[in-house]
């Protein structure tokens, strides 16, 4: 092949979606040969894959063992495989052990298989007979169900990837996965039944009648219940015996109850157990009354019994799903029908609601940290968020209501709605987040047909994800989607879940169904709690007994109650305070302070129902309270006094996990003073940004201090390694939940270049480990880095210069404007500035680089809104946000600032100031600009410190834009007066953009 040919030949690879053009156009030859077909017959549909190159791999993989099976499966199927294979390495592992299994494909996607196709495939399968046994009993009856398994699994994915949206068919391909699992289990029960009665095996375990006439009925729990499966999950049964009354008579009821035993162990080991072709998923059987220490098999009455007696209001909840799934019809059916009125008599049990509660936030507290920001099914605002509040709301409404006994959870929140009991609104939002959802976690897991619910962490799995899923383009439009899912999730989880009628309606007498409310609950309520019951629970803890401290807090009560409903979020305001109480005990200065300085009472109570971010921090500082009677102790403190603190921190401690532990405390220290200043008005915007820059700064360093004496020994200590300070970090502008933009680089000093890249490598990776902090996260953000996301972590001096002379881009050396050196190396950091200011402020501007400077900020403007988002919203990427008073201000630093000296500096405003005073910029113009940034950098920090969560729009809920109001010193009730003055002050800054950045 010519050069001009294989190169035409590698674009188009690229515009089909390969990555790695070299080995792909490696492989497609390498396919062509094995097949006998041309390259262009090859990749017909190859543009359908989410990851073609996956996909490639897979095909030559398989041709290699089966070429005709390959060939004729992309002359007869070709968008099918190239959408299966390229978006499941597990479906490519499968037809790699069975490549014939790929003529199956022809025609599937067409339509889901029925509940009976299902059925009767998995059941001929393994030659079950009219009378429920299997043409034999040995391991190939299991090898057989699994391999026609998969093959009906994979008709079922077929479908699912190929329809225009996923999220609108999710309803009943999750049904069909659940009508599969169904159909495997009756399968498998048959050959469970020929080898405990001997069968073809000849192990004679039990008489052929007696196999006969026993009864196991099994019963799908959760998602298998609720006929809402996903592709690989653990499946919930309970098992049910019974038998004939002949067999009962000949060898007795516990008999009956061993064999069906032995076929509840024989059925499960036929999908689970170990065997030449893997297992399908894992049968749990752990939801059975006292779990994995009860009896595998019970009878229906010993079921009965265990609930009236023994069960706890967790196990009625895990009930609401059950469903006859395999085995005995009738005795399942009689089984659900006995359970159904417990289920719906137990919310009336003492506690109830509370007891669910802490059974949920048991479940997200038994996390692991690292994994909370990407746990799709268990962490907050993911998928167990709705499951919960939906079936906790049918609980407890359900025993006077049979209209909401739904299984599926988009079946009960339909009907929760036509109750009353979830507006439409909220109902809304929980029923499309939980299909969004739910399609993510069945791509995640036809990744490798394997069970998982975290969302992956790699550039390239969001790629795929986005793909597979075709909810975004690219992979960080399926994060941002993810992370704005998982936020209104759990706003509208927080707001129905704890709502104070649930507790209310749940003590009620089971033939009394209106709510009563007391006079002080109705007091409470008038006055702005939300949650009235749960405000009364805290104020008589707050307030009971008969020590000193209850008289106390008893006198203060009545004034502080009302300085919280004043607040923002009163009901909030009002739990923290409970807490910071009880975390100080009889500490006596606390409460002397709030009796005798109503100051600091009623500065408590006012960031406490103000701000969340600052309430949760107080929580973990307690002794912080102290602060709130000092204007001194409100102030951000010094850096050289922080970096003085950091570093007799190391020198306390011997290991980096000990001194890091000690510096997260600093840090959040002082954010909590920060934000304290922020809430009460001890510093002005600029000092905060410059208070927060300061603390991230010292965090930075004390990390690179420690992990560097940690990884570097002595015969390196040559080497130089320092951290670059980028966009908002390197412009000493940062907010309340910023991530911290920074680039990393080393200088070998004469250590081995290999030696000092593997040094370095360690550094970035002891750097981004040691600095998390998943209470206040704080994450290093490297992306600006040459060749961003896709480029090397950590460079020499050397190789940046080499980048940045020959291939940088017009982007990188706009990044380059806010470049500072923060940690390290002095001299590095000298030197790495000298290198970035011939990029950043060239002699000769590239006409060329500052059109595509213009080219790209339209591109983002386009492309990077989160799906959904409002644009006139959005703080930073809508118009006039921060976005385009930055990129403004960044394209006349590259385009003058080698002329300009004024301009060379890392702040925005600075740089729009000198902008101005060079003439490049008109008076009106500056002021509208720099209002407009201003304006947009306090509302997210606003939005961040009321929430405690990081958000670039501006919200839309009026008690959100009224908390916001009030933290920027806006009256009560001033919501329309904070979205109307973002409105204007954007719309003269954009229209002064406009002009300037493309006129």
């Amino acid at each position: 092949m010519s050069t001009g040919a294989r190169s035409s030949a590698l674009t188009g690879l690229a515009r089909l979606g390969f990555g790695n053009l070299g080995d792909a156009d490696r492989l497609l030859s390498e396919l062509a040969e094995l097949t006998g077909r041309q390259r262009p017959e090859l990749l017909l549909s190859a543009e359908l894959a989410a990851d073609p190159d996956g996909a490639l791999g897979a095909l030559v993989r398989i041709a290699r063992r089966d070429a005709d099976a390959v060939r004729d499966a992309l002359a007869n199927a070709a968008a099918t495989v190239w959408r299966l294979l390229g978006a499941s390495s597990g479906f490519a592992e499968f037809y790699l052990r069975h490549p014939r299994e790929l003529d199956d494909l022809t025609g599937a996607g067409g339509g889901l298989p029925s509940t009976q196709e299902l059925r009767s495939e998995l059941l001929d399968a393994v030659g079950a007979d009219a009378e429920g046994f299997a043409q034999t009993g040995d391991e190939s009856a299991w090898v057989a169900l699994r391999v026609r398994y998969r093959r009906m699994l994979a008709r079922i994915a077929a479908f699912d990837l190929s329809v225009p949206d996923a999220v609108d068919v999710l309803a009943p391909v999750a049904a069909a996965l659940a009508d599969a699992a169904g159909a495997a289990l009756e399968a498998s029960l048959c050959v469970a039944r020929t080898r405990v009665a001997g069968g073809s095996v000849g192990a004679g375990l039990f008489p052929h009648a007696h196999v006969m006439g026993t009864q196991l009925a099994i019963i799908g729990m959760g998602k298998t219940g609720a006929r809402e499966l996903n592709y690989v999950s653990d499946v919930d049964v309970i098992f049910v015996g019974g038998a004939d009354q002949s067999i009962i008579e000949d060898v007795g009821e516990s008999r009956a109850i061993d064999i069906a035993t032995r076929l509840a162990v024989q059925t499960m080991r036929g999908i689970s157990g170990i065997e030449i072709e893997p297992p399908l998923w894992e049968v749990d059987a752990n939801l059975r009354p006292e779990g994995k220490q009860g009896a595998l098999v019970r009878s229906l009455e010993s079921h009965l019994s265990y609930y009236d007696r023994w069960a706890k209001s967790w196990e009625f909840q895990a009930l609401l799903k059950a469903r006859p799934i395999a085995g005995d019809r009738a005795l399942g059916d009689a089984y659900v029908a006995a359970v159904q009125p417990k289920i719906w008599m137990s919310a009336a049990r003492e506690n109830f609601v509370d007891s669910v509660q802490r059974m949920r936030e048991r479940v997200t507290e038994h996390i692991p940290p690292a994994d909370v920001p990407y746990q799709l099914k268990l962490g907050p605002g993911g998928i167990r968020d709705i499951e919960f509040t939906v079936q906790l709301l049918q609980l407890v409404h359900g025993l006077g209501d049979p209209s909401i006994h739904q299984r599926g959870t988009l079946d009960a929140l339909e009907a929760l709605v036509d109750a009353g009991y979830i507006g439409r609104a909220d109902a809304a939002v929980f029923a499309r987040d939980y299909r969004v959802l739910r399609v993510l976690e069945h791509r995640m897991q036809l990744r490798g047909l394997q069970r998982t619910h975290l969302m992956p962490t790699t550039p390239d799995g969001l790629r795929v994800l986005a793909r597979a899923s075709g909810l975004a383009e690219t992979g960080p439009a399926v994060w941002e989607l993810w992370e704005a899912v998982k936020r209104e999730v759990r706003e509208v989880h927080v707001r129905l879940f704890y709502r104070p009628l649930l507790s209310a309606v749940a003590a009620l007498p089971a033939d009394e169904q209106q709510l009563s409310q007391g006079q002080a609950a109705d007091r409470l309520a008038a006055i702005g709690f939300r949650d009235p019951a749960g405000a009364l629970r805290h104020i008589g803890a707050i307030t009971g007994g008969l020590s000193r401290k209850a008289t106390i807090q008893r006198h203060l009560m009545p004034v502080m109650i009302r300085w919280f409903a004043d607040g923002v979020d009163p009901d909030y305001g009002l739990l923290a305070y409970r807490r910071i109480s009880e975390r100080l005990g009889n500490t006596p200065w606390f409460l002397r302070m709030l009796r005798d300085s109503s100051g600091a009472a009623e500065r408590l109570t006012r960031v406490l129902s103000g701000s969340r971010y600052v309430g949760e921090l107080m929580e973990w500082i307690p002794e912080s309270v102290a602060w709130l009677d000092s204007d001194e102790q409100l102030r951000p403190r010094r850096g050289v006094l922080l970096q003085e603190e950091a570093r007799a921190i190391q020198a306390r401690h011997e290991t980096v996990i000990d001194a890091m532990r000690s510096v997260r405390v600093l840090r959040r220290r002082e954010l909590l003073r920060l934000g304290l200043a922020g809430l009460l008005g001890t510093a002005t915007i600029e000092e905060i940004a410059e208070g927060l820059t300061t603390v991230s700064e010292v965090t930075i360093q004390a990390t690179l201090r420690a992990v560097r004496r940690e990884i570097v020994p002595p015969e390196d200590a040559a080497l130089d390694f320092s951290v670059i300070a980028m966009g908002r970090f390197g412009g000493r502008e940062l907010g309340f939940g910023s991530d911290a933009d920074i680039l990393y680089v080393y200088d070998a000093n004469g250590i081995d270049p290999q030696r000092a890249n593997a040094l370095a490598l360690q550094i970035v990776a002891g750097l981004r480990t040691h600095s998390e902090d998943h209470r206040v996260p704080f994450d290093l953000d490297a992306d600006l880095r040459p060749e961003g996301r896709t480029g090397p972590m950590v460079r020499s001096l050397e190789s940046y210069a080499a980048y940045y002379r020959r291939w940088s881009l017009s982007w990188e050396a706009q990044a380059l404007l806010r470049a500072r050196g923060v940690a390290g190396s002095v001299t590095l950091n000298r030197a790495f500035m000298a290198l970035a200011d011939e990029v950043r402020y060239p002699a000769n501007v590239d006409p060329n680089g500052l059109r595509e400077i213009k080219r790209i900020k339209a591109r983002v403007e386009n492309e990077r809104l989160p799906q959904g988002a409002d644009r006139a919203r959005h703080l930073k990427l809508g118009p006039g946000g921060l976005s385009d008073v930055e990129w403004l201000v960044q394209l006349l630093q590259h385009a003058h600032a080698h002329d300009i000296p004024t301009l060379r500096t890392t702040s925005t405003i600075g740089a729009l100031n000198a902008a101005r005073d060079a003439g490049l910029v008109p008076d009106a113009a500056a002021d509208y600009l720099a209002e407009a940034w201003r304006l947009a950098s306090r509302l997210r920090s606003a939005n961040t410190l009321l929430s405690g969560q990081t958000s670039d729009i501006l919200p839309t809920d009026r008690g959100k834009l009224d908390g916001i109001g009030r933290l920027l010193e806006y009256p009560p009730r001033s919501a329309t007066r904070v979205e109307e003055e973002w409105m204007r002050t954007a719309r003269r800054a954009r229209r002064a953009f406009e002009k300037l950045f493309y006129g």
